[in-house]
């Protein structure tokens, strides 16, 4: 039986993977001042902040993405030209990262986050290579590993973003964009390949509505991106199981039992 299987060019991935985790590991000895700045809509005023650390998160982003089309693109059996939707994972993933990085203190721990962080992105730049082709040995663990990690770091992304005590019109924006990029991606893997916009900005809207309800309740961050993720991970499976034309009595099972658990969990971690 001949094995199909495809793995990312070595000397790509280490270039890729070396120059994101030094921009990340010079950082903190970096010292540019914050900048702030307000704006007023309807006599309301909303200020923000600006420094280096978050410039460094968007450039690395922008460089995660652009390096995984760079990756991808060696690969012999791509057939498409636009290779946007590898992008999604990885840029996701060098931004969280940086997400601890910034508000930790070099040393012990800082190490630890730097390094995790660092195999987890070269986990998702592999993976991202291997589901280029659907017929490869490895593409089904490699896409179950995708989504697994889409939640895995958005549910990291939300308690990050309630543990920092912004406000909610700051925190709803990135909690929005981020679940419609996760579900268009999580949906697009399962689906082998197609696209589901409208079920995408559906599912990121209805979740923006519990975010913006839990987020006035006395949660812990903890508890409360797993009150998010519950509704997340439900929605977009029983997004992909309509689509795949799953039965209606079964359809609803898998996500119920994942809404349960999750939303005990945050009641039992909140307890």
């Amino acid at each position: 039986m001949n094995e199909k299987q495809h793995l990312p060019d070595a000397n790509r991935l280490s270039i890729l993977a070396s120059t994101i985790l030094l921009a990340y590991a010079i950082s903190p000895y970096v010292n540019i001042p914050v900048r702030s700045f307000g704006i007023s809509i309807l006599g309301i005023a909303y200020n923000f902040d600006f420094n280096f650390s978050l410039l460094l998160s968007l450039l690395v982003s922008l460089l995660a993405a652009v390096g995984a089309d760079w990756l991808v693109r060696g690969h012999p059996e791509l057939r498409e030209t636009n290779t946007m939707q590898h992008w999604i994972l990885p840029a996701l993933t060098a931004w969280v990262i940086g997400v601890p990085l910034r508000n930790l203190q070099p040393g012990v721990e800082w190490w630890v986050v730097f390094g995790f962080g660092g195999l987890l992105l070269i986990l998702v730049f592999v993976a991202e290579y291997i589901v280029v082709d659907l017929s490869d040995d490895l593409h089904a663990p490699a896409a179950i590993g995708l989504s697994a990690v889409s939640f895995a770091l958005y549910l990291f992304l939300v308690i990050s973003l309630r543990a920092a005590g912004l406000r909610l019109y700051t925190i709803l924006p990135a909690i929005v964009v981020c679940m419609a990029l996760v579900a268009l991606r999580t949906l697009y893997l399962r689906l082998n390949g197609r696209w589901c916009l409208a079920w995408g900005v559906a599912i990121a809207i209805i979740v923006g509505q519990f975010a913006v309800g839990f987020h006035y309740w006395p949660l812990s961050p903890l508890s409360f991106g797993l009150l998010l993720v519950g509704p997340s991970y439900a929605l977009t499976s029983i997004a992909a199981s309509i689509e795949e034309k799953h039965p209606w009595q079964t359809l609803w099972i898998e996500p119920a039992v994942m809404l349960v658990v999750l939303w005990g969990l945050a009641f039992v971690v909140s307890a």
